[in-house]
């Protein structure tokens, strides 16, 4: 099935994105609490959300930071109950067409050191340990 990457346009999709979310990155590893749907980084200039749909079904999620010429791809999950099915790469690829788009030449991303090893399958460079978050690979790609 084809996948599609966009913005949320109305409240039930933002609702997608933001269960998938808080399920995947906070509750899941016991910070379910301190998720904040209306953390005002969701909405600054440059933070793009994104939810990848097949279909009418959210999949995976994405926040993508344009800093100058470089993505910052922040707090990627894609569901529990699809995961190993390629989305995560599709996410990825789409994402990075998207920064592309926006006229980044570079793609970062703080990357859990569980998901280390598919970063580098799709392309990705260990950079150094994250400044942003010690327990964190900082993860870097060039893009044309």
């Amino acid at each position: 099935m084809t996948t599609v990457l966009r913005a949320p346009q109305n409240l039930p999709e933002w609702q997608a994105y933001h269960d998938i979310r808080r399920h995947v990155l906070f509750e899941l590893r016991g910070l379910g609490s301190t998720y904040d749907p209306n953390h005002p980084d969701e909405y600054r200039s440059g933070h793009f959300p994104l939810v990848l749909w097949t279909g009418d079904d959210a999949v995976a999620v994405i926040r993508v930071d344009v800093e100058h010429d470089v993505a910052v791809f922040r707090r990627v999950a894609v569901r529990p109950d699809v995961q190993r099915r390629g989305f995560g790469r599709q996410l990825l690829q789409q994402a990075e067409l998207f920064a592309q788009h926006q006229g980044c030449t570079r793609i970062e991303s703080h990357v859990d050191p569980d998901a280390v090893v598919f970063y580098e399958r799709c392309g990705f460079d260990r950079l150094s340990k994250s400044k942003r978050s010690p327990a964190s690979i900082l993860m870097g790609k060039l893009i044309r």
